[in-house]
């Protein structure tokens, strides 16, 4: 009876302990998350993992906003009308709104844990009902991702779980890459998903006369390439500028780009 009764008091304390620290419960389902706060004191947010935030020019000195290893910590130093916050995934891009207030108040409200998981889980209760649609090849969506990660608000663009962006190893200009155009080519940002690899390359014209983009002319060992449009204007114009998305396998644009032959001297052995 002693264990039992040392038990049962262990059950209460814990449970005791969990009220104490009551957390908040949000199901992220791509609904804007109402966080009410308590001017000066400070919420607690957990995402479990980094994110980076959007905060309105507005808020500028009446909130402080911390993020790290998953935490956002959220304190208004005056009253906030509701406002909205940006909160982007680093790893995927994916993006979580929150809909921010302060009001007067004596007591802080409790942690805020986001779950992302709830309509993943319906789904896949549903499965046997309801046809998995076929999934978007990687080279497409890996290219949709840097397109919109250069040109889409930060906002707009989709998530892609295990995408990462990845360091540069070229970062000078490739001038075997479309050699029959008069075109300057510096790639700007890479990014990997799995397998494959696309490789932003800024495109300009350097000449007088409008260039057709043509995937054919392009010299390297690709998967996959496409163009943010179809042609480069003349040299000056709005139009002079594009990018080019190059896909590759097992490997970055530095093992697929065609190198331009090493001058050699008059005095180097043949």
């Amino acid at each position: 009876m002693k264990r039992i009764s040392t038990l049962g008091l262990t059950v209460a304390l814990m449970l005791w302990g969990a009220a104490a620290q009551a957390v908040e419960l949000m199901h992220w389902e791509r609904l804007p998350l109402a966080v009410p706060l308590v001017i000066n004191q400070e919420r607690v947010v957990f995402i479990n993992e980094d994110v980076r935030v959007g905060v309105p020019s507005t808020l500028t000195g009446k909130l402080r906003v911390q993020s790290t290893g998953g935490t956002l910590y959220l304190r208004a130093s005056e009253a906030i009308a509701p406002t909205r916050l940006q909160l982007q995934s680093v790893a995927t891009g994916e993006i979580i709104l929150l809909d921010i207030a302060a009001t007067p108040g004596d007591q802080p409200l409790e942690p805020v844990r986001i779950l992302k998981n709830a309509q993943g889980q319906a789904t896949e209760a549903e499965s046997s009902t309801v046809p998995v649609p076929e999934r978007t090849p990687i080279p497409v969506a890996l290219t949709r991702y840097a397109a919109q990660s250069l040109y889409a608000p930060m906002r707009t663009v989709e998530s892609l779980p295990g995408v990462r962006r990845v360091p540069l190893k070229l970062r000078t200009e490739l001038p075997t890459l479309l050699p029959t155009e008069n075109v300057s080519s510096s790639p700007i940002a890479a990014w990997r998903l799995g397998d494959y690899w696309v490789t932003a390359v800024k495109l300009r014209n350097r000449g007088s006369e409008t260039v057709q983009l043509d995937p054919r002319r392009l010299q390297a060992k690709l998967f996959a390439a496409a163009f943010q449009h179809a042609f480069l204007g003349p040299v000056g114009s709005a139009e002079d500028t594009t990018i080019a998305y190059l896909v590759t396998r097992g490997a970055g644009l530095d093992q697929a780009v065609l190198l331009p032959p090493v001058a050699r001297g008059a005095d180097d052995e043949s």
